[in-house]
This record gives structure tokens, sequence and C-alpha cells, in this order.
């Protein structure tokens, strides 16, 4: 294939924009999961709200994860004059805003069903080609750095979504309205001043190269494969978290259904705190030395450490301590991660779809989280059972830790 590269140097205003891009799909989504379709749901069904939100989610994750390898297959071959990542990062951004004004007018259970998976679906494009270009525009010697930047802005994005919501007046469309504005301009400002990648023969694309978009052989890659399990599970660990941090609140810890979106977004900030401690530390240590795998399980056995305390908690202050904790963890771990699964993916030089498949082991929670946590919420007879449920979370994280250590290939 004949490939011309447009001008690698980027303009200034690329990395900050690219930052600002990656936080703008960030904030739409986690805004929506975390707090805004929780509360609609538990407006439109409050006994059945926990099941609904599982049903919700799982739905979404199936959806993200049938589009994000396809595409990032077509990305890569793709010959449009606009570049290989500009189409799909504002194309999906476009598709995302859509879907959630769907969630903005739904009256019903199945619309908002309807409308967050075209919300997931939309973003999930734009989020493979913004994972792609960590790959195709930022030098190995600072990627772990800005791999750090790009954790933090989504470490960030659910305390701004929790306290944003808070803020806001009661109503489902300032609720999906805003953030999705947010990321919408965000992603057109990236787009503007994206220096892409463009191809000058068209690579013929046939539903068997689709469907390869969704392997990597793990007996031949070992190191990916490890490095793909250690993220699906620590990404689960957070997930199960994040999904049903809400419903935590107002179920176990007592807090006032009014005053619920506002706690989130405090616990969540607590997170965020936790996270700015160690991200760029560990970013830098990384980029410096070289290495990774201790970084990334020593971090995993923090974040551990921080659920457990969560799930011995009893007030809101010590619950928000341990979710802290597990963001310091999570600080060290993004720094690096990113980093160490662009080192591992077998072939660079399709980073779309390698990446797509890199991006299914933080989308595959989205559907086994919901499944999974459904017999754990049902354990007993006194109501959802969230011990269980974080137990879970803990357990996830820790079996995570023990999957990095087999990987040889990188230090």
């Amino acid at each position: 294939m004949s490939v011309t590269l447009t001008e690698r140097r980027q303009q200034a205003a690329f990395l900050p924009l690219f930052v600002l891009a990656f936080f703008g799909g960030s904030l739409a989504l986690y805004s929506a999961v975390t707090v805004s379709i929780p509360l609609r749901l538990s407006t439109l069904d409050h006994a059945d709200k926990t099941q609904l939100l599982s049903l919700t989610v799982a739905i979404g994750g199936v959806v993200v994860m049938l589009v994000t390898a396809p595409l990032g297959r077509l990305s890569d071959a793709s010959a449009s004059r606009f570049g290989v990542r500009r189409p799909f990062i504002l194309g999906g951004a476009i598709a995302g805003t859509c879907g959630m004004l769907v969630l903005a007018f739904a009256t019903n259970v199945p619309l908002v069903i309807v409308g967050w998976a075209f919300t997931q679906a939309g973003f999930a494009v734009g989020t493979m080609a913004l994972n792609a270009l960590l790959a195709d525009q930022i030098q190995a010697r600072i990627r772990a750095r800005v791999s750090a930047m790009l954790g933090l802005a989504n470490a960030i994005a659910p305390f701004v979504g929790g306290s944003l919501i808070g803020a806001l007046p009661v109503s489902p469309l300032w609720w999906f309205g805003l953030p999705t504005a947010i990321a919408l301009v965000t992603s057109v400002g990236l787009v503007m001043v994206l220096k892409d990648i463009v191809h000058t023969e068209r690579v013929r694309v046939d539903w068997r190269s689709l469907l390869r978009s969704y392997w990597i052989n793990p007996v031949r890659h070992r190191d990916f494969a490890w490095a793909w399990v250690c993220r699906l599970l620590v990404t689960m660990s957070l997930v199960t978290v994040v999904i049903y941090l809400l419903y935590f609140l107002t179920d176990r810890l007592g807090v006032a259904a009014n005053d619920a979106a506002t706690m989130s977004g405090t616990v969540l900030g607590a997170y965020f705190v936790g996270s700015v401690v160690t991200t760029f530390v560990f970013g830098w240590i990384s980029d410096r030395t070289g290495r990774r795998k201790a970084i990334v399980w020593s971090s995993v056995l923090l974040t551990a450490a921080g659920l457990l305390i969560s799930l011995f908690a009893h007030d809101i202050g010590l619950f928000a301590a341990g979710i802290a904790v597990a963001g310091m963890g999570q600080g060290a771990f993004i720094s690096v991660d990113m980093a160490m699964m662009t080192e591992v993916l077998p072939a660079t030089a399709e980073a779309g779809a390698g990446l797509a498949v890199v991006a299914l082991s933080y989308q595959l929670p989205q559907l086994l989280v919901p499944v999974l946590a459904t017999p754990l919420l049902a354990i007993g007879h006194a109501g959802p059972n969230y011990f269980a449920l974080f137990l879970g979370a803990v357990v996830a994280a820790v079996l995570g830790a023990v999957a990095v250590l087999p990987i040889k290939s990188v230090r």
C-alpha cells in the first residue's frame, strides 16, 4: 500500500485539543452513566432501577463491541482526503450527540435504552480514533506522559460530570445536553487542527478482514494477551463502582436522592484528587526508566486496597477516602497502561484495528459487569447486596495485578 503522510509535526494546539477532545467524550459518557441515566431510571421505575440500569448498560456494551473493531479497521484503510482519523472523530461525536438527544427527551425505559445504545456507538467510534492517535502521532519517548494526560482527563470527567449535573436545573435536557455540547465542541476543535495521515491508495476491506478486527492471536502474541486481560479485569473493578455509585450512596450510605448527584461528584472528586497525585509522577518515572510492569501491578494492588476500604465503609467520609486511595492506584495505572499496550501491539502499522481490540478490554466490562452484577446484587433478602458487588470488584482488581506478571517484552 502506498501511503502519503501529512506533516507529522503537529501544531502547538494539537496536544491540548487532543486531551480536551478525550475529556469531552469521557465527560458525556461518564455524566450519563454515573448520574443522569440512574436518576432518570429511578424516576421512571424506582422499584426495578438496578435491574434496568444493568440492562441499559449491558445493551450499550454490546453495541460498543459490535462497532469498535470493524470501524477501527475501516479507519486504518480509509483513503479519505480528510485523513484516516478525522472523519471518525467528527462522525462519532455527531452520532453520540444524536443518542444523547434521544436520552434527553426519553419518556420511558425503552427509549432510554435506545438512546444509550446510539450514544455508546457514536462515542465508541470517536474514542477508537482518539486512541489510535496515540500511536499515530505521539512519539514513544513521551507516550507515557501523554497517556497520563489522557488518563487524567478521563479521571476528572466523572467528577466534573457529577458536579455539573448536581448544579444544573433538574431537567434531563440539561443533564444530557450540556455535557454533549462540550464533547461536540472539543471534537470539532481537534479535527480543525489535526494534521492527519492520508492514504493515497484505497485498501480493499471485506467481511473477513472486518471479522479479523476482533481477533489478535493470544498464543502468538502472549504479551499482548496478558496486557489485555489485565486491563479487562482492572476496568471491570472500576466500572462496577462507577455504574452503581449513585445507588450505593442512596441505598447503602443513606444519601438523600436530591443530594445524590452532588455527593457523587464529591466522591468522584476524591478519586480525581487521588489520581492527580500519582498520574504525572509515575508517567514521568516510566518514561525516564522505561519500566511499565512494576508500576502497573503495584498500582492495581493499591486500587484493590482502596476499594476494600470503601467496601467496609459505613459513612461517606471513609467511603470517599477509600475511593481516593483507589484513585491513587488508578492514576499510576493509567499513566503507563496505554503506553504499555501500544508497545505490545502486534501490528503498529494498523493502529486503529489493533487499538480497537485494546478498546474491547475496557468496553467489554460494560457488558460483563451488569451481567455479573445482577446475581451478586440478588444475594440475600435484604435488598441489593452492594457488599457482594464491591467484593467482586476487589477480586477483579487483584486478578488484574496478577495478569501483568507474565509479560516479558516490556520491563
